[in-house]
């Protein structure tokens, strides 16, 4: 068999059409292992959806264990595996964050023996084991060289969490638990995992900034996965092209950086493809896009020996692709990174992969049999044996014409036919005196049996025939499987360059879906400064406007001295949320490195966005809403620093008025005596007294702001326009005409309001006044004394019950 691929691009046949489709795949499952020691932390993890290992290198975490808290909530692990023998902060923190969750996504935590995570033993276990992306002609020492570049060796706690993971997936066999003993669970790359440089984000803040929103699905189909993305950022932005884009874009949005050569570099790479004359461009990259498959299920499927003919389509598919948009990015700017990362990552290793399954795999062949089939002049053996199998139709008809002429004079006719894994038979009829078995035993013919009045035997020539050319169907596929899985190990050797060609093409969809997006909607590029501040020209909520006719901007201007703390008053309903979720949001675009919905934007240092804007769900949390206020705010105010962004609205409502108010103050104060080193805050409010009371100091940090409103006759009209000022009214009443509040209520709220607020006492319209109460005491005792008690006829009894009594109870 011929591997040899020395092709160019051009050389290479265009993908065939073929019927496979997107299998429906499995939520993949993280399984995790955790070690904490002496303040360092090594954690690696399993991820079933490209079958790879992934490894932080030793990091320091304190004993509160932030790190580990902030990897395991964005993994979400199945299963946590550690020592038994471990720090008993590490066992409190494990035990909490099983409470915390409730049974039924708490992970389950396995300990093994401490002497299955020791430094020497978990070495020789990575060594030891067998991966198939490393060639089979490694030597011992080539092999363990070939491993340290992979593998930071220096990083004693990582090592030790690998050694114990392998140990796990050994025990536990994920996902070849039907397969034989001998097959391992595969393992086709090693990753590594940093969180260095992400912006601290919880999932309240993710949560009421829409960044994701889960949806019941409503098609009956989808009932295995039951969610669908709703409106949100993610579901606005994700125009990828290929699942891997997909996945990294959700990856990007989980991780917020303020890494600003990273985010730079992919605004570069936007801004490339948002200029006119590369239009040509975008689409020939999103071509090729779509034909990006999923590549590690079907390296998985090879190491299994499960791979179907779909899968080599798909490959084929995927490497013909990867060269186009290799050769597609080696036309484009060498300056921009990303480009000539893919020119130089994608190597000939593709040409070869391609050209060996161009070569060898008949797809046509394949499809019409529904299985593995090699092209012509690929093995002489297969070929030679293809050809006899072509012929035996009238090579067999010669056969039979010289059984018959032995045969008896009553058999009319017959005929020579072939069976896979049976051999060459005699066929011949069945004659109506052949009744009993014992009638079917014709002499020189082994009797086999009888299918659809057809007796089957053997003769000497149909044994004569099986000696010579044997079972040709069976031969056939042996040899082609066997060369199958000499393809296959070959790949998997290669299988370096296709991990490559996943990672920066979804790299590339996600780029080109944010440029496309940019487009569209006319956002900018944002522009990054080391100075603390946010400072957006005409900003737009990018959810927002997508919903509503018409979207009035607004701008941003928070300093580093002046107006670090805004206070936004208004009405209900004139855009005071949407205006602190619009600053959110667009802060949070630029740290994804995504163009902004502003005509200008600069962002300065961000290290964390905290917000206490919405409530969530309470009943499962099992605490009261005003308690989740507090506890969103407590974040902010224990963790907010220098470079961080808060957003808070309506603090302060979910108990007494003055209770509220005291702490929202409290806490606003809090931070103003850091001074300039007080986070970038924004807080909305309908406490009027904060300013009629002067509850704050008079200092340059505080900035009060409100959103432009105009009172005509009844009728209130919402301009959605920020300007300086604080607003004193509510307007309460008419947000109530609004929303279908009775105007009885209405009146009658608009009159207790007033007499609160002049100091008035409030009159009960449900109760008689003391001057109608003594007028029917006087009626009902005139009517007592006009009673003549001498009457016999004057029944006392119900006077009492019918006028005594109802008058009673109503003036008590």
């Amino acid at each position: 068999m011929s591997t040899t691929a020395s092709l160019n691009t051009h050389c290479l046949p265009s993908p065939l059409p073929g019927p496979e489709q997107e299998e429906e795949q499995e939520q993949p499952q993280i399984y995790m292992c955790v070690l904490w020691y002496a303040g360092l932390l090594g954690i690696t993890y399993y991820d079933t959806g490209d079958c790879s290992v992934y490894f932080m290198p030793d990091m320091p975490d304190n004993e509160n264990l932030k790190l580990l808290q902030k990897v395991i909530d964005e993994v979400l692990p199945r299963c946590i595996v550690t020592s038994a023998k471990q720090d008993h902060n590490i066992a409190k923190f494990l035990t909490n964050m099983g409470a915390a969750t409730g049974d039924v996504d708490k992970p389950e935590i396995v300990l093994f023996p401490n002497m299955d995570f020791g430094l020497e033993v978990s070495k020789q276990r990575i060594l030891s084991r067998q991966f198939p992306f490393i060639p089979s002609h490694m030597t011992a020492t080539e092999k363990i060289l070939y491993l340290s570049s992979i593998i930071p060796f220096e990083s004693p706690l990582m090592v030790r969490a690998l050694g114990g993971l392998l140990k796990f997936l050994d025990r536990r066999r994920i996902g070849v638990e039907l397969e034989d003993s001998t097959i391992g669970v595969p393992i086709l790359a090693f990753k590594k995992f940093v969180l260095m440089d992400i912006v601290n984000m919880d999932q309240d803040t993710f949560c009421v900034l829409q960044i994701f929103k889960s949806e019941v699905h409503p098609s009956v189909y989808k009932l295995s996965s039951g969610l669908k993305e709703g409106l949100s950022l993610y579901g606005i932005l994700n125009r990828c092209r290929c699942k891997w884009g997909e996945k990294l874009m959700r990856l990007w949005l989980m991780r917020p950086t303020r890494n600003l050569t990273e985010l730079n570099k992919r605004l570069d790479v936007i801004q490339f493809f948002l200029l006119a004359q590369n239009h040509e461009t975008v689409l020939t990259l999103q071509d090729c896009l779509k034909n990006i498959k999923n590549v590690p299920q079907i390296l998985r499927r090879m190491n299994l020996s499960h791979t179907k003919v779909s899968d080599w389509q798909a490959l084929y598919k995927t490497v013909y692709s990867a060269v186009c948009l290799r050769d597609t990015c080696r036309s484009l700017p060498s300056s921009i990174e990303l480009f000539q990362t893919i020119s130089q990552v994608f190597t000939d290793d593709l040409h070869y992969i391609a050209s060996l399954i161009s070569k060898v795999v008949d797809f046509e062949g394949s499809i019409s049999e529904n299985r593995f089939t090699v092209r012509p002049n690929v093995d002489s053996t297969i070929d030679e044996k293809k050809r006899k199998l072509m012929g035996l139709s009238d090579f067999l008809t010669e056969v039979a014409r010289k059984e018959l002429e032995t045969l008896d004079n009553r058999i009319p006719s017959c005929c020579v036919i072939y069976i896979p894994l049976i051999g060459f038979l005699l066929s011949i009829p069945r004659l109506p005196t052949m009744v009993d078995k014992s009638d079917f035993e014709i002499e020189g013919l082994d009797f086999m049996f009888l299918s659809e009045d057809k007796l089957h035997y053997r003769s000497a020539r149909t044994k004569e025939l099986d000696s010579i050319l044997g079972d040709l169907h069976c031969e056939i596929r042996d040899q082609e499987t066997l060369i199958m899985h000499q393809m296959q190990t070959k790949i998997l050797e290669k299988s370096a360059v296709l991990n490559n060609v996943i990672e920066y093409t979804a790299h590339l969809d996600v780029l080109l879906a944010l440029a496309v997006m940019a487009r569209e909607n006319s956002y900018s590029r944002p522009c990054f400064t080391h100075r603390h501040g946010i400072h957006i020209k005409d900003g737009r909520h990018p959810l927002m406007e997508l919903c509503a006719k018409t979207f009035v901007p607004n701008p941003v201007d928070s300093g580093e001295a002046n107006g670090r703390i805004k206070i936004l008053t208004g009405p209900n309903s004139s855009g005071k949320s949407v205006y602190l979720k619009m600053v959110g949001l667009i802060t949070f675009m630029a740290l994804i490195g995504s163009y902004v919905p502003a005509a200008e934007a600069e962002i300065g240092a961000v290290d964390g966005i905290y917000t206490r804007i919405h409530s969530r769900e309470s009943v499962s949390v099992g605490l009261s809403t005003f308690m989740i206020d507090l506890n969103q705010v407590a974040k902010a105010v224990n963790n907010a620093t220098d470079r961080s962004l808060v957003l808070i609205d309506e603090f302060g409502k979910g108990t007494n008025t003055v209770d509220g108010l005291s702490l929202l103050v409290a806490v606003l104060r809090h931070w103003l005596k850091q001074g300039t080193q007080c986070p970038q805050v924004f807080v909305s409010t309908n406490f009027h007294s904060l300013v009629q009371l002067k509850l704050l100091p008079d200092t340059p940090l505080v900035q009060y702001l409100t959103m432009e409103t105009h009172q005509d006759g009844d009728e209130l009209i919402f301009f959605y326009q920020l300007k300086e000022g604080v607003s004193t009214v509510s307007h309460a009443a008419n947000i109530a005409a609004l929303a279908g509040v009775p105007p009885k209520v209405i009146a009658r709220g608009v009159e207790v309001s007033e007499l609160i607020r002049n100091g008035k006492p409030i009159r009960r319209i449900d109760h008689p006044s003391k001057g109608s109460q003594l007028e029917r005491c006087k009626s009902l005792v005139e009517k007592f004394l006009c009673l003549d008690l001498d009457d016999p006829h004057v029944d006392l009894e119900k006077f009492m019950s019918q006028e005594v009594l109802p008058s009673a109870a109503s003036i008590l």
